[in-house]
């Protein structure tokens, strides 16, 4: 009934470990599809250790290096089951994290995505999380323009949701899971598993998060603009979104004013007056 996709890149070390969490689940999965988005270390080589004693199918899939997106999107493609969840290569789940989550879908069947709270860690350390980052229930569109509300491991999703409101964008090189939410939370309500049933590791150079930090507006801003203009909004929406941008604009392009990048500055400083523009011809 289940598909869990883990998209991988150059994470041999951490394989062992998230795998296993998926194989102690106290409710078996029906396959894993490991997607190894251009791996150059071990990365085979470990999933194929792991599949031969797996009682669950393990399938390794590999392309050129392309993206989480692209991952993502492989892995939806080739999954054979109707709930997809997605793990990332150095998180892992609680042992009942699967059960727990298919009882809430279960009980919710009108639900396309459901998610579970987190526990996060920093170099193994364990770190308390801020309010703003306690996952939010129902509809959460006004929560999830600020910043990503939803974690990408703690998903599972009905086949649908993709055909609904497409896949990840892939040409995202981060933050597309808070591009791919803000579509979907514009019209379905997010079911919140209110338990502790995954674990996040971060704190590492190697993450998209520390790799994009500097930019990482930046991108949420491409995603807002096109929202913006592909998305049907409500007039609130509209609003609430554009205010949103305005507010990011404004804190990046001080930014870049400050540390003399003028041009790229004012660009991103003027950039919501189209929209602005946009929403008084209404």
């Amino acid at each position: 009934m289940i598909s869990v996709i883990i998209p991988t890149f150059n994470r041999a070390g951490f394989l062992e470990q998230t795998i296993g969490s998926v194989l102690d689940q106290s409710l078996a999965c029906g396959e894993i599809l490991v997607v190894d988005d251009g791996s150059v270390d071990a990365t085979s080589e470990v999933v194929g250790r792991i599949s031969k004693a797996a009682e669950v199918p393990i399938h390794y899939l590999y392309q050129e290096n392309k993206g989480a997106s692209a991952a993502r999107n492989k892995g939806i493609a080739e999954a054979r089951h109707d709930l997809l969840c997605f793990l990332d290569s150095d998180d892992r789940w609680a042992q009942r994290k699967l059960e727990r989550q298919l009882e809430a879908m279960e009980q919710q069947p009108h639900c396309l995505i459901s998610h579970t709270r987190e526990i996060w860690y920093r170099q193994g350390v364990r770190v308390n999380q801020k309010k703003k980052h306690a996952p939010p229930h129902g509809e959460i569109f006004n929560r999830a323009l600020r910043m990503c509300v939803v974690g990408m491991s703690t998903v599972m999703v009905r086949r649908k949701l993709f055909a609904r409101y497409g896949l990840f964008a892939e040409d995202m090189l981060c933050c597309e899971d808070y591009d791919l939410w803000l579509r979907v939370s514009r019209k379905e309500e997010f079911l919140l598993v209110d338990e502790a049933l995954t674990l996040k590791d971060g704190g590492r150079p190697d993450q998209l998060s520390a790799l994009h930090r500097l930019g990482m507006d930046t991108w949420r801003i491409r995603s807002l603009c096109r929202l913006l203009e592909n998305a049907r909004l409500s007039s609130e929406q509209y609003t609430l979104a554009l205010a949103e941008l305005e507010r990011k604009c404004i804190i990046y392009g001080k930014g870049c004013v400050k540390h003399g990048r003028l041009e790229e500055g004012q660009r991103y400083l003027v950039l919501p007056e189209q929209f602005r523009v946009r929403k008084e011809k209404k």
